[in-house]
């Protein structure tokens, strides 16, 4: 038998590493749902983005601390014909406020803020008005911002299309015109719960400014994006014109959003652009810092103290194994990243779609492909909302039959569980003006979830589209029964009496 050199074995065996990533991508590409027992179809990464409507995916696998690979699939944009690339931006939405807590962080770092001290200390051209009879004397902290744990209100941003007049911050943190959002106040005593507040990110984003003297967007590209390598990315809102070409549409629901995508001036919160190469940076960055082998924004104690502190970030233990990532969702934008503590796995998706399933059947795809230690790959059940979806537009009264009809034949083959499923059909239905489908399907989810607030709210929504004006207030007073802290109830309640004088 003839000898192997040694040149030969570390050329095959670098062919076969090779081989294995390929393997992977084609795999991922042609069954992305392999590993899922509970899917009887062959599944490509292809047909689950046209079930989901999701014009374009892109996406960047991490690895040993590296990028082992990246690619983006579909089109940035329908009318212009123009294919997704590796380059492509995409709104960020709420990752945004995983960035925005490392330029915060860093000026805790350096010694410019507290990160346990009241909020007003560094607040110049605004104070927050806080209410003693709702913080009962508690002082909101830095730190509270950063976790959602400051008893606030406004959950997220609706953004602006192109050519409306902007709010400035303290208009938004006022609730005044022109802002689209309610005032950012205190619900809740700080520090007692959590309460996801994209309000409570924009008071972070205004200490910035008044601590630093400088445009938001201005400090977080030399601070924060240039250091970490995200060269393509910025927090300019609108948009800088010379990176237009490479901008994706915003699609919900397969239609492209007026004006291409909204405008989002709460820029901490969701004012990012960027792509998934230079997410990955910011990953990598943050688990060689916790291995103190990089410090190019925080310190290895500064990056511990915001992953064990939930400060921008979200952290998961499984089975002892840690996670971090976030979240995002803007007007026809949907983004998710995730981070391991050991073993140096993550991955970053964008779309320019609405439905966070594909971007968490991808995550799970990724995550079993590259064997990420005791990550939680549970069968994927398929989405209610998208399998009657044609038949509600066509009668939305069959369509209900259907949802009845597979529920008692099909249990555990749909996702009835969620109440998220209807909730956002019937936003479909209602963001196109078919306010009497949405009420029908508003009306299943109340049937379906009776305990949740949040059902109601849709639903009070939607008869107050309709000038309903008792069923919405019904609705919003079942709300607050439910869950007494709800301000938007509160606030359509005064706006229901204010119109009718009831």
């Amino acid at each position: 038998m003839k000898k192997l050199t040694l040149a030969f074995l570390i050329s095959l065996s670098f062919n076969m590493f090779a081989q294995s990533v390929n393997d992977k991508i084609k795999l991922f590409e042609s069954n992305l749902n392999y590993w899922d027992q509970l899917k009887t179809k062959k599944w490509s990464l292809k047909e689950r983005m046209a079930l989901y409507n999701a014009n374009a995916v892109s996406i960047a696998v991490i690895k040993n601390y590296k990028v082992e690979w990246v690619k983006a699939y579909g089109f940035a944009d329908i009318s212009e014909n123009r294919p997704a690339t590796t380059q492509t931006l995409f709104q960020a939405a709420s990752i945004s406020k995983s960035i925005n807590s490392l330029g915060i962080l860093k000026l805790v770092q350096e010694g410019k803020l507290g990160l346990n001290d009241d909020i007003n200390n560094y607040l110049k051209t605004w104070k927050f008005p806080y209410d003693d009879a709702v913080s009962k004397g508690k002082k909101i902290s830095i730190a509270n911002l950063l976790s959602h744990t400051g008893g606030l209100s406004v959950g997220g941003f609706g953004g602006y299309e192109k050519g409306e007049k902007l709010p400035t911050i303290i208009e938004i943190l006022n609730g005044t015109a022109p802002a689209n959002s309610n005032a950012v106040r205190s619900i809740f005593e700080p520090g007692s719960k959590f309460e996801y507040s994209g309000g409570g990110t924009v008071i972070s984003q205004l200490i910035l400014e008044n601590t630093t003297g400088e445009k938001y967007e201005d400090y977080m590209l030399k601070n924060v994006l240039v250091p970490l390598g995200m060269n393509s990315s910025s927090f300019n809102q609108p948009p800088s014109k010379d990176k237009e070409a490479l901008f994706a549409a915003a699609y919900v629901n397969g239609k492209e959003v007026t004006g291409k995508y909204h405008i989002y001036p709460e820029k901490a919160p969701a004012g990012l652009w960027t792509n998934p190469t230079d997410l990955a940076q910011y990953i990598i960055e943050t688990q060689l810092s916790l291995l103190g082998k990089s410090n190019k924004v925080l310190s290895k104690e500064m990056s511990a103290k915001r992953i064990e502190n939930n400060l921008g970030v979200f952290l998961n233990d499984f089975k002892g194994t840690k996670y971090f990532g976030h979240s995002g969702r803007n007007e026809g934008f949907t983004c998710h990243y995730v981070g391991s503590l050991e073993d140096g796995n993550g991955i970053i998706v964008m779309t320019n779609g609405s439905n966070m399933k594909l971007v968490e059947e991808i995550v799970s795809s990724i995550a079993s492909l590259n064997q990420w230690k005791n990550y939680p790959l549970e069968p994927m059940k398929e989405s209610i909302a998208l399998t009657i979806r044609k038949e509600c537009e066509k009668n939305i009264d069959k369509g209900i039959a259907l949802y009845k009809k597979l529920k008692n034949t099909l249990p555990n083959n749909y996702n009835f569980s969620d109440e998220n499923e209807l909730n956002n059909l019937g936003y479909e239905f209602l963001r196109s003006g078919n306010i009497d489908s949405a009420i029908k399907i508003f009306n299943l989810n109340v049937y379906e979830f009776p305990k949740s607030a949040n059902v109601y709210d849709s639903r009070g929504e939607a008869y107050l589209n309709k000038k309903e004006y008792q069923l919405s207030k019904e609705d919003y007073s079942k709300v607050l029964e439910l869950d007494p802290t709800q301000q938007n109830a509160r606030e359509m309640l005064l706006k229901i009496k204010k119109e009718t004088g009831k």
